[in-house]
């Protein structure tokens, strides 16, 4: 997938707040009708287990966008599974959602379910991971290379403040369907080789399940305990590699990374047993997305157009470009966790539970 531009997201909330506005319906005779009935946007999120941020993040800026600008909403999770996933894109679809959002749980079952909407008239929005071979109108997310490569220089960085000019690492890649790990795989990927290290042995884990990570990981780790850090794509599967290096002893000795900054993975970053976290500001891109699927259903194709100003390839469909949004996400080390709290996206009360990180963020000023 190649990537053209980056949009800046400045004034991403005044738009939604810009397309609240609605006229009142009359009559030829100047009377006043019955109001008609709100437009209504279908969501569809992934899991609750892959990543804390679904339902802790995701859920509730979207819905507060859309009841600002006075669309309805039917936000539902599919829980990882792809027959739940198309079971509520049925419903949706019968029901005459004005817009469908969507994560999916991997491109083909993605495709399936914009194949149908596309039939009934409804547009698809893309969020947060592209569906390759699909239709979705637009695509709102993360630059995600940059997230791997954020992951892949802070790993770098931390191996060089251990000593370790050289070495090798293993890779824990995430869901082989998902084409974000495909993309945070090529960041990290690039970024450690170029530095000179070597990469011992990687495997992607399947939907992302922490419990079959740290399994994957324990086999990889049993047959290359030489390695010097742990490339992990996102904070579930860093703590997952983390609780294994543990067992091992050698938990802090061993660096593993991670990304979302997830409570846990903030956690072990100001412990000293993760290199970093990155901080994806999701408020910015659930604002994002919901202003196009706002403007699309009050069926202001201008105003959605004017929002996504970048545009991204499908690598599996020749000359098929979405209309994009791509955020910049943020590499967050233990003296940079402070700037994630006072971003409001989680609270030292959360982060400082125990002696020692309480120590810890009094080092480097958690409050």
């Amino acid at each position: 997938m190649r990537k053209h531009s980056l949009m800046a997201v400045a004034g991403i909330s005044v738009s939604v707040l810009a397309l609240a506005a609605c006229g009142s319906n009359s009559t030829a005779s100047g009377g006043s009708s019955a109001p008609a009935a709100k437009p209504k946007v279908g969501v569809i999120l992934p899991d609750s287990a892959s990543s804390a941020r679904w339902e802790t993040n995701d859920r509730g800026f979207l819905k507060a966008a859309f009841d600002a600008a006075g669309v309805d909403s039917d936000i539902q999770n599919a829980n990882g599974d792809v027959a739940k996933f198309q079971s509520i894109a049925d419903q949706m679809i019968n029901e005459k959602v004005n817009v469908l959002l969507i994560v999916n749980l991997d491109s083909a079952s993605g495709a399936a379910v914009q194949t149908k909407a596309k039939a009934a008239g409804i547009p698809t929005v893309d969020y947060d991971r592209l569906t390759l071979g699909g239709s979705a109108s637009y695509y709102v997310s993360f630059d995600n290379v940059a997230v791997g490569t954020a992951i892949g220089t802070g790993l770098v960085k931390c191996l060089g403040d251990q000593g370790h000019k050289t070495g090798a690492v293993i890779e824990l890649d995430g869901s082989p369907t998902d084409n974000n790990a495909t993309l945070f795989k090529q960041g990290y990927n690039k970024a450690i080789t170029d530095a000179g290290y070597t990469v011992a042995a990687e495997q992607a884990v399947p939907g992302w399940d922490n419990v079959k990570g740290g399994t994957i990981f324990e086999q990889l780790f049993s047959a290359h305990k030489d390695i010097v850090g742990v490339a992990s794509a996102n904070d579930g599967l860093g703590g997952a590699a983390e609780a294994i290096l543990a067992k091992n002893g050698v938990a802090g000795r061993i660096l593993v990374t991670g990304q979302d900054a997830t409570d846990e993975g903030l956690q072990r970053v100001l412990e000293g047993t993760q290199c970093l976290t990155v901080y994806k500001a999701i408020k910015k891109e659930a604002d994002a997305a919901s202003a196009i699927a706002i403007a699309l259903a009050k069926k202001d194709t201008a105003a959605a157009d004017a929002l996504a100003t970048g545009s991204v390839d499908d690598s599996t469909v020749a000359g098929r470009s979405v209309k994009s949004v791509l955020l910049i996400p943020a590499p967050i080390y233990a003296a940079n966790v402070k700037d994630v709290v006072a971003d409001g996206f989680t609270s030292a009360a959360k982060l400082c539970t125990t002696a020692a990180l309480k120590a810890a963020c009094t080092k480097y000023g958690v409050s």
